[in-house]
C-alpha cells in the first residue's frame, strides 16, 4: 500500500503489457488506475517482445475483474470506464487475441 495525497493506494501486480506493470486501487474512493493494462474496450497492447497476451488476460481476469463492478477505471490514456462495463467482454478479448 502506498499513501499519496491522503489516500491509500493498493498496488496490484498486473504483468502482461510489461513484466513489472502495476495498477493502483483505492477501495475507499472506488477508483482503479490501470495505466496500460486495461482500457475502455480491452487490454493494453501486447505486441512487443516483453509483453504477453495470455499474461495480461490473467492479470485482468484475476486481479481487476474481481473488484466491485462500480469501480471506476482510470486508464493511462483515453476515456474512463468501470469494471462492470468491461467484465462482460473478457471472452471477446480472448477470442480477438493480440
Amino acid at each position: 500500500v502506498i499513501e499519496a495525497a491522503g489516500v491509500d493506494l493498493t498496488v496490484l501486480h498486473t504483468p502482461g503489457h510489461a513484466p513489472g506493470a502495476v495498477c493502483l486501487h483505492d477501495p475507499g474512493l472506488g477508483v482503479l488506475f490501470t495505466g496500460d493494462t486495461l482500457f475502455q474496450g480491452g487490454p493494453g497492447a501486447t505486441g512487443r517482445s516483453y509483453s504477453h497476451f495470455p499474461t495480461i488476460i490473467t492479470s485482468i481476469r484475476d486481479r481487476l475483474l474481481a473488484l466491485p463492478p462500480e469501480t471506476r477505471v482510470l486508464t493511462g490514456h483515453g476515456d474512463e470506464t468501470t469494471i462492470g462495463a468491461e467484465a462482460p467482454h473478457l471472452e471477446e478479448w480472448i477470442a480477438r487475441g493480440h
